[in-house]
Parts: structure tokens; C-alpha cells; sequence
């Protein structure tokens, strides 16, 4: 099924950490011979599987999933890696006669597809490596000395390296992408924090604190994929500046921060069809692929 304007269907289901979007989108997409494309900034890691949430091989089998584990947590990967590897997916499972979804909570991986992201060229590794050696400190002080606006999570030192690199000028991108449906979960805050509390002690108990020294021990402390919210506090659970139970609460509170950056980001798009119920979107996704 194609649109006039030659674009197959594409469904997103995106929201906050620990929303429920991952379980929804796997049935949903069983119900409606779909695949699965995550859009993560973390599942793309291999080896970074439990304290990512990342969908179990049981999962995975049920519904074949894409973009899981298509780099190594050293390896450098970019919102444009992402664009570049998910269109291909997109193509791929359209060409099956399946429908993609597109599933995750990474805004900036989301809207590099809806609204076809351009992106500048291959940033000078050189100045990358530069940038990577400097503090939060050091880094919100060369956007001000350069005058670059502080991008909205000014302490992650990611986003503060890209405004830099970009001279804080946002991705062209062009209006949304045709025959495309996108679906928000929402959640109610005090739901969210008793998932997340749930969450955290069971991925300790499905060994979570093993993952962390073994990739800490193949790796090093310092990766980007690390400041990951639940691998940087349960670093300082093994570098013993914190009990378990600090680690566990540092998580739910870094993962809760992280939902709300999410909420933010999500709900300044007019295009996302808010549900707070499974049969919400089977209607919306029922009407979308029968238009």
C-alpha cells in the first residue's frame, strides 16, 4: 500500500522510558504482519542489553526487530547513522509486504525519519577528540565564548559537542514524512516512577551489575554509550561511591529526568496522536492502513 505521494505506511509509536511503547508496538505488530525498528540511541549498542531494555531474544523472535546491536560501545554513532540504516530498514520491510514500525523514545532519531533530517558533513575528529578531552564545564563555556545557545540538556556532553560542531543551527528538515501515522503513549508520572522503580530491581536480578563490569572491563569508563542513565550510576555502585540502593535510586532518578526531557521533546509535536490505551491505536492504526 502506497501513498499518491509513492511512500509506503509507516506507524511510530514513541514515548517516555518505560512507558509500555516496547510491548504495545510488539503487538501491535503482530496483529498488523509488522517489523520492528528501534529507535534508540542505547539498543544499538551490542552488549548493552539489560540495562537498556532491550528487547529480549523471546521478543525479538515474535517479531523480527532492526538496528539492535549495529555498533560497538566504543564505536562513534550518529543521529545520521541512524537516518541512514533505518530508511534502508524502512525500504526493506516495505518491500516484504510487512509494515515498519518505528519504536522509541530517542526524539532526535525519531524526527531525523519523519521529517527526513539534513544533516552537515563528517565532523574534524581531531576537533571531536578535542572537544570529547573537556569538561561540562569547559564545554558550556566555548558555546559562550563562540555564542552559541546552550542546548536544552546543557550538562549532557554530547549535546553540548554537537551544538558546537553545528554552531547550534538545527537539522534541516521538511514537513512530515507522507502516509505516516505517529502514535504517543502517554503515562501518568507517579505510574511511571513505579515502573521505573520495578524495572531497575529487575534488571539487577537478571544480572545487570555483571553487564556493567564487563563491558566497563572490554571497554573503559570512557564511552559516551556509558552515560547511559543506568550504567553511569551503577559505575559508581562498582567504583564504590555508592550502596546498591543509592545506585538503584541514582537510576530511577536519572531515568525519570530522562522521561521528562522525552515528555518535553515529544509534546511540542503537533503531528503525534496521544493514547493513553492499547485500543486507541488499533483504532488509529486500523483507520490509517484502511484510508
Amino acid at each position: 500500500m502506497e501513498s499518491q505521494s509513492g511512500q509506503s505506511p509507516l506507524i511510530v509509536i514513541v514515548g517516555e522510558t518505560a512507558s509500555g511503547k516496547s510491548a504495545l508496538a510488539l503487538e501491535l505488530a503482530q496483529q498488523c504482519n509488522g517489523e520492528i525498528i528501534a529507535a534508540d540511541s542505547r539498543t544499538v549498542y551490542k552488549g548493552m542489553d539489560i540495562g537498556t531494555a532491550k528487547p529480549s531474544p523471546d521478543e525479538q523472535r515474535l517479531v523480527p526487530h532492526h538496528l539492535l546491536d549495529v555498533a560497538t560501545p566504543d564505536q562513534r554513532f550518529t543521529v545520521a547513522d541512524f537516518k541512514r540504516l533505518a530508511q534502508g530498514a524502512i525500504i526493506e520491510v516495505s518491500k516484504r509486504g510487512r509494515i515498519p514500525f518505528l519504536v522509541g523514545g530517542s526524539g532526535l532519531y525519531i524526527d531525523a525519519i519523519l521529517y527526513d533530517f539534513t544533516f552537515k558533513g563528517e565532523a574534524d575528529m581531531q576537533q571531536r577528540q578535542r572537544l570529547q578531552a573537556l569538561s561540562v564545564e569547559e564545554l558550556q563555556q566555548e558555546l559562550k565564548t563562540q555564542g552559541v545557545p546552550l542546548p536544552e540538556n546543557r550538562r549532557n556532553p554530547r549535546h553540548l559537542i554537537r551544538a558546537l560542531e553545528t554552531g547550534g543551527m538545527p537539522a534541516v528538515r521538511t514537513a512530515l514524512r507522507p502516509n505516516t501515522l505517529v502514535i504517543g503513549l502517554e503515562i501518568d508520572r507517579q505510574r511511571l516512577k513505579s515502573k521505573l522503580e520495578q524495572r531497575v530491581d529487575a534488571m539487577v536480578d537478571q544480572g545487570f551489575l555483571e553487564e556493567v563490569g564487563s563491558i566497563s572491563e572490554q571497554y573503559g569508563w570512557d564511552l559516551a554509550a556509558l552515560q547511559a542513565p543506568g550504567y553511569k550510576a551503577f559505575r559508581a555502585y562498582l567504583a564504590g561511591e555508592l550502596t546498591l540502593s543509592e545506585a538503584k535510586a541514582a537510576f530511577v532518578r536519572n531515568d525519570f529526568q530522562l522521561a521528562k526531557r522525552q515528555r518535553t521533546w515529544f509534546k511540542r509535536n503537533k503531528d503525534i496522536n496521544w493514547i493513553s490505551r492499547k485500543e486507541e491505536a488499533v483504532d488509529l492504526i486500523t483507520t490509517f492502513l484502511n484510508k
